[in-house]
């Protein structure tokens, strides 16, 4: 009797934990109505987090329940969190599946914020057999920079002067800024499925790398003042040494700097 009740607790100890495991994740491809692939998602098991940023791991079955081999597909899969914010991407390549053929793989995928709960799947290349794969979506943004008439490029490619619309495609990108008198600067932008466009970016550029000389006849220069008597302010200018009329000069905004450390005397 007692061998009884302690296997019956055992049992009911496993039901219990078991029951408190997410449960799986199946979505059938393209859809349930004419399913070619159904994937089956696991749970999510956080490998390590830092500054707010996880990175996970899941494991997940794909069946081809199509009547032919899939030669090779390739698609992204999305994370979001409770809320249905956009986290986290990741990525599955299915190569020779045969016709009822199963494989299973673990897929790593980072995810910013919150624990992800739920996730979609979006086709990026498919056999001719099955169609083409999702339109490339573009996302029209508006950049601005603080202030404005920044030198922008996107992923390295040069766009124009800010404020600039542009089209961005789905994915991450890096957007950078430059100006001459202003620390150049650069940032990221990730852009997903459901994501439309007319939104905006803004970024300040770090603060003057130089002072600024107002002169009376309207014009501005960008240096770095060394001196200033009672007739004449010397500074450098376009990495040359010159001198100015003090008398020509309306004003000067002198900008913050990093004191210099003294010489060590040996």
């Amino acid at each position: 009797m007692k061998r009884f009740l302690a296997l019956s607790f055992v049992l009911l100890f496993s039901f219990t934990a078991f029951a408190k495991d997410a449960p799986a994740t199946v979505i059938l491809w393209p859809s349930p109505e004419k399913p070619v692939i159904r994937f089956t998602f696991g749970k999510f098991v956080k490998l390590s987090s830092m500054n707010g940023q996880s990175s996970y791991t899941v494991d997940v079955t794909a069946d081809n329940l199509w009547s032919k081999p899939i030669p090779g597909a390739t698609f992204e899969v999305y994370f979001f969190s409770k809320d249905n914010v956009r986290i986290g991407s990741g990525y599955i390549s299915l190569n020779n599946v045969g016709v009822q053929e199963k494989i299973r793989f673990a897929l790593a995928f980072g995810a910013s914020g919150a624990q992800p709960t739920t996730l979609k799947i979006v086709a990026t290349q498919l056999p001719k057999e099955l169609g083409p794969a999702q339109a490339s979506k573009k996302v029209r943004l508006t950049v601005y920079s603080i202030p404005a008439g920044a030198s922008l490029k996107v992923d390295g490619e040069d766009v124009g002067v800010t404020p600039k619309q542009v089209e961005f495609s789905l994915g991450k990108h890096n957007l950078q800024f430059s100006m001459t008198g202003y620390h150049s600067g650069s940032y990221p932008v990730e852009l997903g499925p459901d994501d439309v466009s007319g939104g905006t970016v803004s970024y300040e550029l770090g603060a003057l790398a130089h002072d600024t000389i107002e002169m009376r006849d309207g014009t501005t220069l960008n240096a770095d003042v060394e001196s200033v008597d009672a007739t004449t302010i010397t500074a450098r200018i376009g990495g040359q040494l010159q001198s100015l009329d003090r008398n020509q000069v309306k004003r000067i905004l002198f900008t913050q700097r990093d004191p210099v450390a003294s010489e060590q005397v040996r």
